[in-house]
């Protein structure tokens, strides 16, 4: 008895059930494909209909966007994007307490921690994986379609960091969004929570006066976090890329801390 229950109760065996859990969700299909949907579909009409005008186009408008490329094909489809990230880091935990499975899941293992372990690795790991999978799709399909008009390379400076970059704060956003989920364990108060900090929170902090303004609102977890994939370092920036993932890092840190402690304590 003992020998069976042992295997379960380690952390691999956590992951594999947690990783079949997630993969075997609807809404983690649908929300993936929508990822993919934004990151590479939405983002390959706006660049063609964008360089289908380009001879008509205004001169300053032109000459923006052969100096910021990655403005096109990368950073407007992340920004898109996050919105489906922040729902889908929620749900992944958030979703147990609705249908009451969280209670199935501690009896089968009653390490807490563990199965919260398991949960963000696994979690962090799919959105790693995807996140710099769409990312570097998004640089090679947009620049394909771009290139007759605004040449770009992964050689140019800050380019290659910032196709990684995306992956990295999409997986980031992902465990940032598990935690506030873990913290509020109500689906619609946490999806509210993290889209009100993206939205609305973190740009409302630009409207704050003199230089601890602009600091409150570069370590906002986003603003910070955005940073990193972002070529070049905006004259006057608070952070430089990677300070600004570390500050994001660091949210996300101290928010999975108290996750950890509320999810050991509370009663499920």
């Amino acid at each position: 008895m003992t020998d069976s229950v042992l295997p379960r109760a380690a952390l691999p065996g956590m992951l594999r059930s947690e990783w079949t859990k997630l993969r075997t969700v609807r809404s983690t299909v649908w929300s993936l494909v929508a990822m993919a949907a934004i990151a590479l579909g939405l983002m390959s009409l706006i660049a063609w209909a964008v360089i289908r005008q380009w001879d008509t186009a205004d001169p300053s408008g032109q000459e923006y966007l052969r100096t910021h490329p990655l403005e096109l094909i990368l950073s407007r489809p992340v920004f898109i994007a996050q919105l489906v990230v922040a729902v889908l880091g929620v749900m992944v935990i958030s979703a147990e307490y609705t249908t009451g499975m969280i209670r199935s899941t501690l009896q089968a293992q009653p390490r807490r921690l563990t199965v919260l372990s398991a949960k963000v690795l696994v979690f962090a790991g799919l959105m790693l994986a995807v996140g710099e999978l769409l990312s570097f799709g998004a640089y090679f399909l947009g620049k394909a379609i771009i290139s007759a008009h605004v040449p770009v390379s992964l050689s140019d400076p800050g380019v290659a960091r910032a196709v990684i970059g995306a992956g990295l704060f999409t997986a980031m956003l992902g465990l940032f969004s598990l935690a506030l989920g873990a913290i509020i364990r109500h689906t619609a108060g946490a999806i509210t929570t993290v889209l009100g900090l993206i939205l609305i929170v973190s740009q409302l902090t630009s409207l704050l006066p003199g230089t601890w303004g602009a600091r409150v609102h570069a370590w906002m977890p986003t603003n910070a976090g955005a940073l990193i994939f972002e070529p070049t370092v905006r004259q006057g920036s608070v952070l430089t890329p990677w300070e600004g993932f570390a500050v994001f890092s660091g949210w996300t840190a101290v928010l999975l801390i108290i996750a950890a402690y509320l999810f050991k304590s509370r009663d499920a």
